[in-house]
């Protein structure tokens, strides 16, 4: 019998905002790319979103978040008929549903509790073959009693807290980009505040973030503003300040694990940080992120402060002192590892093996 051809399509949230589910679809994809070059790879996005136009693999581009396309995205996966889907914050039932008649596995990711409870949900459930939690459960804590006992009597995935997803820092890519940029090793403090396209009251959260930049540049630390895809001025001129736009994870996660300190908002690069051990000023710039940075505070993994430019730069001032930075990596040191691509990517081998043999 022939073999037939491994086709994966990702469906994760997308929008003019946020870019964290998008990025961990990007990375997952490029894994799955790396150890099956002949995938057939796809992706389902927002065309309003502003990566979308340059999204690296072929993406069908719909006028709202693939959630609300109920019928376009239904009508993509029978035509398309995917070996694996892997849904990221998205998805109706029927959607799922729709995967799973085509013989497709189901892959569903949560990322806070509301989507994890949408997911467990018995209709969404019977459709899933894995639910990954991409938080650490110290974050999100455990699902109720009630629900963990429906799906186990009747035999349905239950979520499973797998850490953030990311790529580990190359060597290799560390130092020409560090030597491109005229960067020395802890030597620099980087800012980003995620997106570049959340809001603040009426500021940008990014343009708050660049006043903390200046500041730091000012007292002579070099400082490294990321500004993200979604910011949608021209990048600021800022005497000390490297400012960059749109920057691909890998580089990313380079300049993340070569700064002192970073200075980030509580999306998926608050426990990437962590999982690198990296010492962060963690501010929140969305609804979803104040319990997020609470549970890591708690545990003395990070400093935080609200998402206003003087308390961060007393913050900073606190930060900025190697017996902080060294008792928050000695916190950081005695949590478990945090990133969860090897265990996606065990689960992605053993769901597309039993695919194979279907």
């Amino acid at each position: 019998m022939t073999q037939r051809q491994i086709k994966v399509l990702f469906i994760p949230v997308s929008s003019p905002e946020g870019i964290g589910e998008y990025m961990r679809s990007i990375i997952l994809a490029d894994a799955i790319r790396a150890e099956w070059p002949e995938a057939d790879i796809n992706f389902v996005l927002n065309r309003h979103a502003p990566y979308a136009a340059s999204c690296p693999y072929p993406a069908l581009l719909l006028n709202a978040s693939p959630t609300k396309c109920e019928a376009q995205v239904n009508t993509l996966i029978r035509e398309y008929c995917p070996t694996l889907v892997i849904f990221d914050a998205s998805g109706r039932q029927s959607q799922l549903a729709q995967a799973k008649a085509v013989g497709a596995k189901v892959i569903f990711i949560s990322q806070h509790q509301s989507k994890r409870r949408r997911g467990m949900k018995i209709g969404r459930a019977r459709h899933t073959d894995r639910h990954w939690v991409v938080q650490p459960e110290f974050v999100i804590g455990q699902p109720s009693w009630l629900s963990q006992v429906k799906l186990k009597w009747l035999g349905l995935t239950a979520p499973q807290c797998i850490g953030p997803v990311f790529s580990n820092p190359q060597s290799e890519t560390q130092t020409d980009l560090l030597a491109k940029h005229s960067l020395a090793q802890h030597e620099f403090v980087l800012l980003n505040a995620g997106s570049g396209g959340h809001k603040v009251e009426d500021d940008l959260a990014a343009d708050r973030f660049a006043d903390v930049a200046r500041t730091i540049a000012a007292k002579g630390c070099q400082a490294v503003l990321v500004l993200g895809p979604n910011y949608p001025k021209e990048l600021p001129q800022i005497p000390g300040v490297l400012c960059l736009g749109k920057v691909d994870n890998q580089d990313f996660i380079a300049l993340l694990d070569a700064c002192k300190y970073a200075v980030i908002s509580g999306g998926d690069t608050l426990l990437q940080a962590i999982a690198l051990l990296v010492p962060t000023l963690t501010v929140p710039v969305s609804k979803d992120q104040p319990k997020r940075i609470a549970a890591c505070a708690k545990l003395q993994l990070i400093k935080d402060c609200p998402c206003e430019v003087n308390s961060m730069i007393a913050a900073c001032k606190v930060l900025d002192n190697q017996a902080e930075i060294t008792r928050l990596k000695q916190n950081m040191a005695a949590i478990p590892t945090l990133n969860g691509l090897n265990t996606a990517m065990a689960d992605i081998r053993q769901l597309l093996e039993v695919a194979k043999n279907d």
